[in-house]
């Protein structure tokens, strides 16, 4: 096939099209462990509430509506003076409507995003995107129209008690050069469940406002919704960052409902580019949430269920691996936020690509480190000694997991001193 400079970019493998591969065929394997995709938690309570919820808005007809209706470019009006009006009531952010645009899942809105402040301008010069603190979200790595699009820096790292250690934004080392055209940051981030301590996130926006760019902050995970953070973090929003958010992680994944605040010329280029590539954001979602603000249930549920669900599962599991793997062997990430943690095995003889392949072949799934690391100039080896798991399962499936991940590292260990 004679496919354009796009196909070949878009169509060849990828980190996060092998995440996403791995996740289906493991849904259809049974017996697989699933510990590497994204997918958010069956939580029971929010299960039924969304059963009941769909089930009032289909005898109402609202549901009906949404199927049988398109929605304008920038999304459900209804959904987002909502929004504007919660936001602006509980944040005291200066946003209305036309700060607010739905995007077809916050995949789409990255794509958009990076590819509208960096990339090639007229003149043929190459503008990027900055990730200030790597490792990042695996599905940025492929999203730019042009290659070499994103670089990243360094982090500190802080150890800590407990067999834990954390990130923190390497601001000696972090140089915002002329090419710069939007600095992200994800926080919680994915992979690592790390935050961004408040002083880091003001610095960063203090350097984007002095250079002239947008700060892009990617919430999936945060506050107010779907609340999944268990460290002190106070929400930041002016007209220069860019805010994005998503239903996915309410566990709404199929919704495909991203959600982007910003500045209306930002908010008006989503609402085009909508319109170009999809006429139109889905309709389900924007139904569903409108409804729980109406009610009062995005943020109550949000804080009362979602968030002490996953802190509860999370020390869960942390007690699971420390009982298979102590701290000599494996180290943890803080467990800050989001729904997965992140192992470094710092004195493993093979990388984690191939401690990935020798699990793959045992049934269980986790990710590679190296996927989370675009843009670094110079090859690291801390990202071939790092694995991300995802701790949303069933405890005992997760027992499985860590006991077989446990065994091959003692094998990769064995292997090297025989």
């Amino acid at each position: 096939m004679n496919f354009s400079l796009f196909g070949q970019k878009f169509t060849r493998h990828s980190g996060i099209t092998q995440l996403m591969d791995d996740l289906n065929d493991g849904l259809r394997t049974p017996g697989a462990i699933m510990l590497g995709g994204g997918n958010p938690a069956h939580i029971p309570a929010m299960d039924d509430y969304f059963q009941h919820l769909c089930r009032d808005l289909l005898a109402e007809g609202k549901l009906t509506e949404a199927l049988c209706n398109y929605d304008g470019p920038q999304g459900k009006d209804t959904l987002l003076n909502a929004l504007a009006d919660m936001l602006r009531d509980e944040q005291g952010w200066d946003i209305r409507p036309q700060n607010i645009a739905l995007t077809n899942g916050s995949q789409s809105a990255f794509f958009y995003l990076f590819n509208l402040f960096a990339g090639r301008d007229e003149n043929g010069g190459l503008r990027k995107v900055l990730f200030p603190l790597a490792p990042e979200y695996i599905g940025y790595a492929d999203s730019g129209l042009d290659e070499d699009m994103f670089v990243s820096v360094r982090p500190q790292i802080e150890r800590l008690p407990e067999g834990q250690f954390k990130y923190h934004v390497d601001f000696e080392k972090l140089h915002i050069t002329d090419d710069i055209g939007l600095i992200c940051v994800s926080r919680p981030t994915n992979p690592t469940g790390n935050v961004l301590t408040d002083d880091e996130l003001r610095h960063l926006d203090s350097l984007a406002r002095q250079h002239q760019i947008p700060l892009l902050i990617d919430n999936a995970y945060g506050v107010p919704f779907p609340g999944i953070i268990f460290s002190d973090a106070t929400p930041l929003w002016n007209p220069n960052i860019i805010l994005c958010m998503s239903l996915s992680k309410l566990g709404l994944p199929g919704s495909r409902c991203g959600i982007v605040i910003a500045a209306e010329a930002v908010i008006s280029a989503i609402g085009n580019m909508n319109g170009i590539i999809s006429l139109a954001p889905g309709s389900i979602g924007p139904t569903i949430a409108h409804e729980m603000i109406k009610r009062g249930d995005l943020l109550r549920l949000s804080k009362n269920v979602i968030r002490p669900f996953y802190q509860q599962r999370v020390q869960q599991t942390i007690s699971i691996i420390r009982r298979y793997l102590p701290a000599e062997r494996c180290l943890i990430h803080k467990p800050e936020g989001a729904i997965f943690l992140w192992l470094w095995f710092k004195d493993l003889p093979i990388t984690t690509e191939v401690l990935y392949q020798r699990l793959k072949r045992r049934g269980v799934l986790m990710v590679p480190g190296h996927y989370f690391f675009p843009g670094l100039e110079q090859e690291w080896p801390h990202a071939h000694q790092c694995l991300r798991m995802n701790y949303v399962p069933e405890p005992e499936k997760i027992e499985q997991g860590i006991a077989i991940l446990a065994e091959e590292v003692e094998r990769a260990l064995r292997e090297t001193a025989g």
